[in-house]
């Protein structure tokens, strides 16, 4: 029969997220190239990047706050139409500065990510955390697969003008049917408290939310707080090189979009296949050995990547990243969850993210359920200085990924352990 963890919200967020991935790893992995078709350069890339948080520095602590007061789901739903709104903007935009204020608007949709993290967590038994996470990454995935490939062809074929405007199109319609099974098939998982929520006290809830989050984040256990800082340094990695994956692939090393996409769509088959396995090794070696041995892996990738100069170098390359990503995610979400309560799950969410964190994100990975107020500056910093870092050397970006991986290994290392009991 099905598994008891693959019931419920767990297959809706698996089905949405279907649609969700196919949409993003269409988009995002071309997202760089679309910003330069429309009179940009590698500066404004990284400007765009620094911007996209932003808002969610005032907008995170208020989505925990409510997250774990009113209706998740109306939350979520709000978020998917924003979603789809934005997306929309990106389709008509004429210059890369309509890109950059949109990128900045976009920072509204954060009010979906603190619900959606708990709303998972709380449908998940600590027991059943890891391979339940990773069966609904694999689900999610499956059709992620091709995304890459076709996006990329269809860029061969139209430019990276029109190419991308199309591809955003069919994102928008995605995320518009995102909307309507959220609102449709979720179920809640805590009561709406019925409090009355004004301007005045948003307001309130925000100036609280900062002045408690020193000692909200003293009460947490050590790992906690060590794993919140392997959090942070991993999206500054992705936030500096995400971006230029596809730029260096086709301007230094001479892929086609088309075959930079076909690269993606390999390491996505591997990913895919590893996740379960995956999941199953975070449940029975340890969270902690999982994230230190993904860790471990991607390191092995970034000295690759900046050596190589073909397409089977990229492919060995992103192979490694693929397995590393198919650990790192399920190990580290599960970590998350098992040390925060359930009854102030959202609200630290919203600080410290729900835990899970892409490897070597081509495009993406600086954004979604990750992100949390505690990583939005740091974030923005390093996405604003990619720009800079490629423009002066193209290896730049590598570099600071593999200094920031090794600081990760050796807080995964020292501090990090798996709880002897874990949340609920």
């Amino acid at each position: 029969g099905v598994p008891k963890f693959m019931l419920g919200n767990i297959v809706v967020f698996s089905v949405t997220g279907l649609l969700g991935n196919f949409a993003r790893s269409m988009v995002f992995p071309y997202a760089s190239l679309y910003i330069m078709a429309l009179d940009g350069n590698a500066k404004t890339i990284g400007f765009v990047n620094f911007l996209r948080p932003l808002l969610g520095l005032i907008l995170f602590p208020i989505a925990g706050y409510l997250a774990d007061r009113k209706s998740r789901i109306k939350m979520i739903v709000l978020s998917n139409y924003l979603s789809a709104a934005f997306i929309l903007m990106y389709v008509l935009a004429p210059r890369w500065e309509v890109i950059a204020v949109t990128a900045l608007l976009q920072g509204t949709t954060v009010v979906g990510f603190p619900p959606r993290s708990a709303l998972i967590a709380d449908s998940l038994s600590p027991e059943d955390r890891g391979r339940g996470i990773a069966t609904m990454s694999t689900i999610s995935s499956i059709l992620s697969v091709f995304a890459p490939y076709l996006a990329g062809v269809m860029v061969d074929i139209y430019g990276p003008n029109t190419g991308v405007r199309i591809l955003y199109s069919v994102m928008m319609f995605l995320y518009l049917g995102a909307a309507l099974i959220h609102f449709r098939f979720l179920k809640e998982t805590v009561a709406d408290t019925g409090e009355r929520i004004t301007a005045h006290s948003l307001a309130r809830i925000l100036r609280t939310a900062y002045s408690d989050m020193p000692g909200m984040l003293k009460q947490l256990p050590r790992s906690a707080k060590a794993l919140a800082g392997v959090i942070i340094l991993s999206f500054m990695a992705n936030g500096v090189a995400s971006p230029f994956w596809v730029v260096y692939a086709t301007e230094r090393i001479g892929l086609s979009p088309s075959r930079w996409g076909l690269v993606l769509l390999c390491e996505a088959v591997l990913r895919i296949i590893m996740y379960i396995p995956g999941g199953y090794l975070v449940d029975r070696w340890g969270r902690t050995v999982s994230l230190f041995s993904a860790l471990l892996l991607s390191l092995a990738s970034v000295l690759l990547f900046v050596f190589t100069s073909s397409f089977a170098g990229v492919l060995c390359v992103r192979f490694i990243i693929g397995i590393a990503s198919a650990i790192s995610i399920p190990s580290s979400t599960a970590l998350m969850a098992d040390m925060i309560p359930r009854k102030i799950r959202a609200q630290v969410m919203s600080v410290l993210g729900q835990g899970g964190f892409m490897i070597g994100a081509a495009g993406g990975g600086t954004g979604g359920p990750g992100v949390g107020v505690l990583v939005t500056i740091p974030l923005m910093m390093a996405s604003l200085a990619g720009g800079y870092l490629y423009t002066q050397n193209p290896a730049y970006p590598w570099i600071f990924v593999l200094i920031v991986t090794i600081v990760s290994i050796v807080l995964t290392a020292l501090f990090i352990r798996d709880m002897k009991k874990a949340e609920i």
